[in-house]
């Protein structure tokens, strides 16, 4: 127990929007256990001016210092003190331009240039914009008002309760006071913020910047339909008075779930009717859904320690997906749930590299491209097990009764599993500490041995280590009949190895029923392999079955115990493959595969993967039609960009007509639009590079923005390419950065030149937010490095002396560099 804990924040906040400063006051009330000299608190690049404690009414002055590398001020107390002491500080500090604390975000109104300011706090940056106790343990009650000019709108997380002018262009803006809670979900913002309110449910808002009100309307429907899910789901309603849809130009992350105040990045929230593409709005939902879902799971029910932020962003992410199907059935989101979360967690928990979704080391644990794949994809995988395993109704059940023991508190791991294990009577505390406490994941061998199925369990990694660990893996096989019968069986599997009783009936055995379980499998049985190709060709095996072996095909390939040449045969049995979630896995990896071999096998990868992309393009027809489905329109334009890659006249002359009359004032379908800009830039010439940055410069829209630039990354000219490195870092904003970057390290014709290049503006790309300096080491590297391994690894082993932080997603992307390079090799 700690020995001084918050109570309440009286916080009054001045911004100067035209010098980007602010200056503040704020009142802490604590609480200490037993007699205390000082009180220690958080705060970060402010100026503290007067520190005070009440006595008897009266603010009697404290001495007081700040340590800038703890990132701490100490209050002494004039004596020792126990029980509640308010405290009172005036301090001031800067609205940064970082993407963190209290910052500024530009805009442009009428070739005007505007600014809001707004707060992202999460995970330990409200210290920048006051002295806290900044950790999710320390909660409490924030009583927060705001002194903004008149014209303009404050924000907080609660709503209005009263607003008083002062005569002299200024106005005070008081908000009702917060639940209980931790100082990353606090907010507070002003700008010219236009505000609307749901028609159904009017604690449902959207705020945006001027003209953009029109285009809230979609998210906010879906915030409304959210909210009622999650409200009817959980047993437990929405405790605030308002929840707030944020729409901010200048945002480092997708979404922040602040209490009753989310903020968004604008194309995660605002729809561009005719130009938001089918999966734009998907991704949209699935963010709101997201966001709301953290309003139990993280904003009322809070980890003690940020080494349990698993138990946010796991089921925040899992959510995120279930609210989503609930409303739109027909969009196959558990697909997608698969290809961007299951898939990405089982190729970044791949690596020796990895750690436990419990992450060990509690008091820092940052967000990043090294962590986000293990806390949100893995994590949110390991819940779909875990819900298969004890059924949706006692899930259900066990989630509500963890809920309602922690309202309004912390919780660690083990809470969650009892709560579970509770509900359903299964031993899902023991199945899930081997899941959530140890790193990486299992692949299961399989093999006939006579009448018995041999199985045994080991650590799963691309490069080759010894691990004597085990899971208690939940396992469900199908068998199949020489007659086309089939039967399931599910079994614990906790052991080294088990075998599994045949009948003389069973033909073939699929291992992973309906892909619910997260680990790999490895069949060494040629004849079953072989059989279940056949069962994949008749359609026999779920999509999700079918995907799954081409998964566990392809990170055989990768892990060197198969060839590239094998697994481009196994790829015969999908030639008149029809289903979304296969399809979009196969043509992945082909590119990734595509991009890392060397030049004979590459032309290999390129037939196979136009000869695939050919016949799914003559099945789904070129151009999109109405009432088709979400998964078709999906994957049109995934696989119409790798048919012209791979060098299929009858696409690029499709994508190049429609390119000429899109650069000619035409208008083109939203869902093919990506991909026939990517064969504008591939095919284009310094007037084509004028027109996309032209359009760049005009786009209304975050959602057309981001298409552009990701487009900008695929110009085959090398002296295109080189201009767009120039371009990215002088006139795209940082936020967007990374986009162009990413695009250029998938494109074979700039592969060669970037690493030179990272090297040469490395200085300028440092100066991006963090995690956006780490996509794009983590892009670059991995197949950028491949031909010069050895420079690539000497120079990081230096870099990773001064830049501490960027420790694990260098090392991860070195290893991926390794697993690259054998690869290119062995093939």
């Amino acid at each position: 127990m700690e020995t001084v804990i918050p109570i309440q924040y009286k916080l009054r906040m001045k911004p100067d929007l035209l010098n980007f400063t602010f200056s503040a006051t704020v009142e802490i009330q604590v609480r200490a256990s037993y007699a205390v000299g000082e009180i220690s608190l958080n705060a970060l690049d402010l100026s503290v001016d007067v520190c005070a404690v009440d006595e008897a009414g009266q603010w009697r002055s404290c001495e007081f210092d700040m340590d800038a590398a703890e990132e701490t001020l100490r209050v002494l107390l004039p004596d020792e003190r126990s029980d509640d002491i308010c405290l009172q500080i005036r301090y001031r500090g800067i609205i940064n331009d970082k993407m963190a604390g209290f910052y500024r975000s530009r805009y442009v109104v009428d070739g005007k240039e505007r600014y809001i300011a707004v707060t992202q706090f999460q995970e330990s940056d409200a210290r920048r914009a006051l002295p806290c106790m900044d950790y999710p343990a320390a909660k409490a009650v924030f009583d927060i008002t705001m002194v903004v000019d008149e014209d303009l709108t404050a924000l907080s997380n609660c709503d209005i309760v009263e607003e008083t002018f002062d005569g002299n262009g200024k106005k005070q803006v008081r908000f009702g006071k917060t639940p209980k809670m931790s100082t990353y979900l606090v907010f507070f913002g002003v700008g010219d913020f236009r505000i609307t309110e749901d028609t159904t449910d009017r604690r449902v808002r959207g705020v945006t910047l001027p003209g953009m009100t029109p285009y809230a309307k979609y998210g906010i429907k879906f915030g409304r339909m959210a909210l009622s899910y999650c409200e009817k789901y959980y047993g437990i309603p929405y405790p605030l008075p308002k929840l707030d849809h944020i729409a901010i130009p200048d945002f480092a992350f997708g979404a922040m779930e602040n209490w009753g105040a989310m903020t968004f990045r604008e194309n995660l929230l605002l729809h561009y009717p005719g130009v938001t593409s089918r999966l734009g709005e998907s991704r949209i939902c699935e963010v709101i859904a997201h966001e709301i879902a953290h309003q139990w799971f993280g904003n009322l029910v809070t980890p003690s320690d940020w080494k349990y932020l698993w138990l946010n962003e796991s089921f925040a992410t899992y959510f995120g997906y279930g609210v989503v199907d609930c409303y739109h059935p027909e969009w196959q989101t558990w697909d997608h749930f698969l290809l961007g979360q299951t898939q990405s967690a089982l190729n970044r928990d791949g690596l020796r590299e990895t750690f436990p979704i419990e992450i060990p080391g509690g008091e820092h644990v940052v967000i990043n491209t090294s962590t986000a794949p293990i806390i949100y994809s893995k994590g949110g995988s390991i819940l779909r097990q875990v819900e298969a395993f004890i059924g949706p109704e006692d899930f259900k059940e066990g989630l509500r009764l963890y809920l309602k023991q922690h309202e309004y508190g912390c919780a660690e791991s083990h809470h969650l599993w009892e709560s579970l294990e509770a509900a359903s009577n299964k031993p899902v505390t023991a199945m899930m500490k081997s899941w959530v406490e140890q790193p990486g994941h299992p692949v299961i061998t399989a093999s006939r041995k006579g009448n018995h199925l041999a199985l045994s369990q080991k650590r799963f990694t691309f490069l080759p280590e010894d691990f004597s660990q085990k899971w208690m893996i939940p396992v469900t096989v199908t068998f199949f009949s020489a007659t086309g019968e089939k039967t399931e069986l599910t079994l614990i599997f906790d052991t080294d190895e088990t075998r599994v009783p045949l009948g003389e009936e069973v033909a073939a055995y699929k291992i992973n029923t309906r892909q619910n379980g997260f680990y790999r499998v490895c069949y060494k049985d040629p004849d079953n392999l072989q059989k279940l190709g056949k069962q994949v060709e008749e359609k026999n095996l779920s999509p999700e079955d079918r995907w799954g072996l081409e998964q566990d095909h392809f990170a055989l390939v990768k892990a060197g115990m198969a060839s590239v040449e094998s697994y481009l045969s196994f790829l015969s049995h999908y030639s008149d493959e029809k289903a979304f979630l296969p399809l979009m896995s196969i043509a992945d990896n082909l590119h990734q595969a595509y991009l890392i071999v060397k030049s004979g096998l590459k032309e290999k990868i390129a037939r196979s993967g136009r000869r695939i992309a050919e016949q799914v393009l003559s099945d789904l027809g070129f151009e999109p039609v109405e009432g088709e489905s979400h998964a078709v329109a999906v994957l049109r334009d995934q696989i119409l960009w790798q048919a012209v890659l791979y060098g299929s006249p009858i696409a690029d002359e499709f994508a190049r007509k429609k390119f000429n009359e899109l650069s000619s004032g035409a208008s083109i379908h939203p869902d093919i639009k990506k991909s026939v800009l990517q064969t504008g830039a591939f095919r284009g010439d310094l007037d084509t590079f004028a027109w996309f940055t032209d359009r760049i410069k005009q786009a209304v829209s975050e959602h057309d923005r981001m298409n552009f630039l990701a487009s900008l990354g695929c110009f085959s000219d090398p002296v295109l390419i080189e201009k767009t490195q120039q371009y990215l870092l002088t006139e795209v904003p940082d936020r967007n950065r990374f986009i162009p970057v990413a695009a250029l390290c998938q494109n074979p014709q700039a592969i060669p030149l970037m690493w030179r290049w990272y090297l040469s503006h490395r200085d300028e790309l440092e100066q991006s937010h963090p995690l956006l300096y780490e996509r794009v080491i983590a892009s670059i590297v991995p197949v950028c490095g491949l031909e010069r391994v050895d420079e690539v690894r000497s120079f990081f082993d230096d870099y990773i002396k001064k830049h501490r932080m960027l420790t694990d997603v260098i090392r991860l992307s070195l290893e991926r560099l390794k697993i690259n390079h054998r690869m290119r090799d062995a093939n």
